[in-house]
This record gives structure tokens, sequence and C-alpha cells, in this order.
């Protein structure tokens, strides 16, 4: 496509603030405390931003859009049972332990909680999820660029997607390696209002030109537009679990493992500068969270009730000159969704919309289901639902909006990776006694490394069309076997080290068994699932992530409980500030009520419940 000269102009104002920060902020960088915890120095309010815009990246604005367009108004379980709760029991209870404890990391906690080992384990399996998540950022972000045909013209097609890749990774680079945590702090504050100016106006016009809410409703069938109907079966709702597994694997043990154990997130709380402003952080971000499923799941949903294939010109040249981003007619597709006409059966009338085929962005060919159907490419819902309403200038801040998720993503993994490296790997064990200086220089080489294995994480990508999927997989996989070791290790004295780290190995391999005996519904063996036999189908990638999630909770737990009754715990003065019975409660006394994190966080369950009642 082609943009105008004030489409450029907005983009390239955000690139030089972007790199005017990381440069502005160098100076400030002279100890491995500034780069890697921003100096503990950082106001609760932009901490609590940042902390919402760390995760606001790819998997937050094109993977819920995404899942918008293929699972409907459900999607907002992400958020409102998903992610809300979580964030106000990490505010209410662990925060004290993270901040008071003075852990640099995650890890760390774990090593003066527990053991080295079990830091250990956890610290090599979160550096994995870090390079993985960030990957899926990058792709996403090299999709977008490809789909938008920004090179068209200069780059040869096949190459768009590989040079997009390593221009992403070069912008984030430059300005983590220069201003650290902090650099990515404030960068963050920047793309969470760029993000929200950005899609605002898309929903707005979106809601308008497809008859508003009422529109949507009477366009899609009604599994895709109630959040709890259909519940009771997996048969009867668009995510293929039941109110049990929902509940479960992403109510319970997906989101409280994220939110209260993903260094990604808690590093920005640590970074605030005190332990009651640390506290505040994830309530702060909890209240705008709430409302982000109208930004950024809505239109997913409008993008497949378009039901009019009006075809703007920037469309019809993105058609023509790669496969990837026709703009397609509406056709049944093998995913299935629940009947409008009878909610407890479902049927294939799933809508596209504007939604297009799939193609493989390295190769250009269709990619197709285990039955020979198309699948759609819910990833580029709201990409091309930008090119179908935005006209020149915010069509340019559009984008913009797109690209600072991205960015917002890639940075937030990679400034965790670089901290985790070096504080729980490099430093715990390869160079014990070495300078702070040295520690500060291997941070930002930690920050080239961890691009690198990012970049190859976004090849790997290129195999699911929803990266929520993928990203949910990553998580059953890492966090979900870790909460459960949290979980007992802060609220059980009894819990020993050999028990964490067994329970945690077990979680592990629970979680790969489980995947490599499941598999979702058309999809072949492999990066799927089913690649040690298949004995189980689920309805979908997202139904077999809940249950995959569940199983490592389990196992971790049970084994965990057991082998910590077989031996010997610590003594109750080792455990003072590390478990909840044996530490003091914060002071709040001096704090008027309306200032306290518990009036906050009964604010936001308010607020929540209310939200669960409307779209029920």
């Amino acid at each position: 496509m082609t943009l105008s000269i004030i489409d450029w102009l907005i983009m390239l104002v955000y690139f030089v603030f972007v790199l005017g920060i990381g440069f502005a902020l160098k100076r400030y960088m002279r100890t491995s405390n500034d780069f890697f915890l921003a100096g503990r120095s950082i106001p609760a309010w932009v901490c609590g931003l940042a902390f919402i815009s760390a995760n606001l990246g790819a998997q937050e604005v094109i993977g819920m859009g995404a899942s918008g367009a293929k699972y409907g108004i459900n999607t907002s379980h992400f958020y409102w049972i998903g992610a809300i709760p979580a964030m106000v029991f990490v505010g209410i209870f662990m925060m004290p332990f993270y901040y008071g404890s003075k852990a640099r990391s995650v890890p760390e906690y774990l090593r003066m909680r527990f053991d080295e080992k079990t830091r250990a384990l956890n610290a090599f399996s979160f550096a994995m999820m870090t390079v993985l998540s960030s990957g899926i950022s990058m792709y996403a972000m090299a999709l977008l660029i490809q789909t938008l045909g920004l090179f068209r013209g200069i780059i040869p097609d096949q190459y768009i997607f590989h040079v997009s890749v390593f221009l992403s990774a070069i912008i984030v680079l430059a300005y983590i390696f220069l201003g650290g945590l902090t650099s990515a702090i404030y960068n963050e504050v920047l793309q969470f209002f760029l993000i929200v100016a950005g899609f605002a106006p898309l929903v707005w016009i979106g809601l308008r030109n497809v008859g508003g809410w009422q529109g949507i409703k009477h366009t899609l069938p009604a599994a895709m537009t109630h959040s709890w109907r259909g519940m009771a079966h997996a048969s009867t709702n668009t995510l293929g679990v039941e109110w049990i597994g929902l509940s479960m694997g992403l109510g319970f043990v997906l989101s409280f493992g994220y939110w209260c154990t993903d260094f990604l997130v808690i590093q920005r709380a640590m970074a605030a500068d005190s332990e009651v402003s640390a506290r505040r952080v994830p309530l702060i971000a909890a209240i705008p969270k709430m409302f982000f499923p109208f930004l950024v799941i809505l239109p997913g949903l409008i993008a497949v009730s378009i039901t009019s294939k009006v075809v703007t010109p920037e469309q019809k040249v993105l058609s023509s000159g790669n496969p990837v981003t026709g703009v397609r007619s509406s056709s049944p597709s093998a995913a299935a969704v629940v009947s409008s006409k009878n909610p407890t059966v479902l049927d294939d009338s799933h809508p596209h919309g504007i939604v297009p085929e799939k193609t493989n962005p390295l190769t250009g060919q269709p990619v197709l289901d285990s039955n020979g159907q198309p699948v759609y490419n819910y990833d580029l819902a709201i990409p091309v639902l930008l090119l179908h309403y935005f006209p020149t200038g915010i069509l340019g801040l559009g984008l913009t909006a797109l690209l600072a998720s991205f960015m917002s993503g890639m940075a937030g993994n990679v400034t965790a990776f670089n901290t985790v490296w070096t504080y729980d790997i490099y430093q715990a064990y390869i160079n014990k006694k070495a300078t702070d200086a040295h520690y500060l220089w291997m941070g930002r080489m930690a920050t080239v490394g961890g691009i690198l294995l990012s970049i190859a994480a976004a090849y790997a990508a290129t195999s699911f069309n929803n990266i929520m999927d993928a990203l949910q997989l990553v998580f059953s996989f890492v966090n979900a076997p870790l909460f459960a070791t949290f979980l007992l290790g802060m609220f059980w004295k009894r819990t020993t080290g050999h028990a964490a780290f067994t329970g945690l190995l077990s979680g592990t391999a629970a979680a790969l068994i489980h995947h490599g005996l499941t598999i979702p519904a058309d999809t072949a063996p492999g990066i799927h699932g089913g690649w040690i036999t298949i004995v189980h189908r689920y309805p979908s990638d997202m139904a077999q992530n809940f249950w995959t999630a569940i199983f490592a909770f389990s196992v971790n737990l049970i084994i965990t409980v057991a082998v910590s009754l077989v031996t010997r715990p610590r003594e109750d003065h080792e455990l003072v500030g590390l478990v909840y019975s044996l530490t003091p409660r914060p002071v709040e006394s001096h704090l008027n009520w309306y200032q306290k994190p518990s009036t906050l966080a009964y604010g936001v369950l308010a607020m929540l419940i209310i939200l669960n009642l409307v779209f029920a």
C-alpha cells in the first residue's frame, strides 16, 4: 500500500521519540541496579502504566483482536477472570514478599525461599519463555509490515518478512541497550497512550458502521456475543472448554501463574519508589486493564461482523501484491461455533467478514487444515480493519499504535531476560565475583543475545494462526507449574527446597506429556501436540492449553506436598519475610482509608463484578 507523507511523519516522530528516550537516559545508567531495576525510584502511577503496557504487546493487541474474531466476546474471560483477580492478589499479598525481600528477580526470590537448584530451574525456563514471547511479538510486527506492504517496491516481496524481523530487532535493541529498564518503562508509558489514541477511533468508527453492539449481536451467532452462555459444556461455546476448564485453567492456574510469578510484569512493580507504591502498581494497572476488551477485542468482533465487501483502493493493491493479505468474501470454515438458533448445537457458520485466509509468510503458499479447508488468519483482523476504515493521517496513528504495541511486548520480555540472565545465571553460576561495571556490561550483552534468540522464535511462531494460542501454550509449560511452587512456598512454611525442585520438574514434564498425547481438532501432529500419540482431541487450541495448565499445576502441587512431607523443612527464623504466616503485615496506619491498597482493591473487584454481569 502507499502511505501519505502525514502517515510516514507520524511513524517517524514515534521512532525518534523511542530512540531519543534511550539516548537521554544512557548517562543515568551508572550501575547494574540502574540498568536492571531503574534504581527503584519510579512513581507508582508510572510503574502502573508500564505494568500494563509491558503486557500490552502483540499478544494483547493482535492476539486479543484475533481471539475476538475467532472466539467472540468469550475472549473477555482473559481479562475479567483471567487477569484482574490475579492482579489484585499480587498487589495485596505478593508484592510485600517481592519488594520487602529485596530480591532483584523472581528466580532470586526462589533461591531465598528454597535453594539454588530451584532458582536455576526457574531462571533457565523463564529465560526461554521470555525469548519465545519476544519472538512472537517480533513475528507479529513483521507480519504487519508485510501485510501493509510498507517496503513494497523497495524490497522484493519474498524478503519483506525477513527484513521486517531484523528491523524491529535493531530498534528495540538500541533503546534497551542504551537506557535499560528505565528506558523501557518510559517508552511503555508512551506506548500505552499511543495505543489508546490509535484504537479508540477504530472502535468508534467500526461500531458506527456495523450498527453498534446490537448490530454485532444481530450479525454474529449468540455464542460469540455472550461471555458466559454455553459454558456448561465444551461443545456449546466457541472456546471449546467447559466452565471448570475455564475457571481452573484460565481463571486460576494460567492467570495467577502469569501475574503472580512472571518477572516481566513483577519487574515493573519492583521499580517503584516504596513498598506501598509497589503494592499499588498492579491495582492501578487493573483499572484500565478491565476496560481493554472494548479496545482490543471489539475490533476483532467488528472485523467478522462486516458483511458488505467494500474494498478500499489500498486493499486492492494489498490483495494483488501479496496473497497473505487478500480480502476474501465470507465463507464457512471448519471452525465451529454455537448456532444462534439453537445454543446447544454446534454448526459451521463461523463468519469471517474481512479476515483473510492464511498463507505462509515465508513461502506465500495457502495454509490448509487437516480437512483441506482454508485456515483463516485471525492475526490480521485488526490490521485489515485499520485499512478498511482509517483515512490518511488517522491511518498513520493507527499503524503507529500497532507498532508501539509490538515494541512494548518485545522490550518487556528482553529487559526481563537480560536481568534474569545476568543476576540468576551469569552471576550465580558463571562469574560470581565480577565488578558491578562488568555486570552492567554483561546486561547489555545479554540484551543482544536475547534479541538474537527472539529472532529465531519469530520464525517458529509462523505455524500458528492466532498468537494467543501460541502464548498460552508457552505459559502452560512455564507459569502453570511455577504457580503451584509459589503458592505452597509463600503460604505453607513446611514446603522444602527438594520438594519445590522435584515438583517443578514433574509439573513441566506433565505439561509435556499432556501436550504430546493430545491435539486440537483439525490440526496435524507436531508443534500443536500429538507428537507422542493422540489419545484425545480438544475442540480448540485454547481448550488444550487450559487443560495442559491444569495438569501441570496439579501434578506439581501433589508432588511438592508429598516430597515436603518426607524431607526436612527450614527453621522458622530463616523464613521471616518469605512466608506469609511468618512475615509482619505491611504498616498502613499512617495512610488515609482512600490511600490504602485494600480500598483500591475493593473498588476494582466491584467494577469487575458489574462487567461480568452486563456481558453474561
